[in-house]
């Protein structure tokens, strides 16, 4: 019977530790990816500035083809919106809060289920005969403990969708 209590009470010294670690760890994340692209920057922000397209380079709608989508506002730059319902992949709304077509557009990207909402970036810079695209997006995570743990694994958890997200918009604006 000692034993089973010094079991609980390790579990329980755990887990007090796991949530003190939390409220000391930083609430804001940040993941950012980039890569060089073939293509004149007009090309790329095409495909990036129409949310309606990014369901052919990213791969949140690869992972679930039967994602409920509906877009509202304008057809794309600023005020664009889309809202999205995934088993797999959450449900969610982004916004397109200001396109400099050729070079930027930034967005307001929410997931309701967790309260969390974040803001990203899509910048294209020229880079030699093409254009250098950097996805970039951060957020706070607030006080909560547990949300603080999804800070630190962030970038682990999503920057390699941003890569092949990258990888795949990469193909589109040199096939194009």
């Amino acid at each position: 019977m000692k034993w089973v209590l010094r079991i609980v009470g390790g579990l329980a010294l755990l887990v007090v530790a796991l949530v003190a670690v939390g409220f000391i760890l930083p609430s804001k994340f940040k993941v950012q990816r980039s890569i060089d692209i073939a293509a004149p920057a007009e090309r790329i922000y095409g495909l990036i500035a129409d949310p309606r397209e990014w369901k052919r380079w990213t791969v949140w709608n690869q992972r679930d083809p039967s994602m409920k989508i509906e877009y509202s506002g304008p057809a794309s730059g600023t005020g664009a919106r889309w809202s999205w319902q995934s088993k797999s992949e959450g449900n969610g709304s982004m916004e397109f809060t200001d396109a400099k077509p050729g070079s930027q557009l930034a967005y307001r990207l929410s997931f309701p289920d967790f309260g969390l909402q974040s803001n990203g970036l899509l910048a294209i810079a020229p880079a030699g005969a093409g254009s250098k695209i950097t996805w970039t997006n951060e957020g706070n995570l607030g006080a909560s403990p547990v949300n603080r743990w999804f800070g630190v694994f962030m970038d682990r958890m999503v920057g390699s969708d941003f890569e092949a997200g990258l990888a795949n918009l990469k193909k589109l604006a040199e096939s194009g």
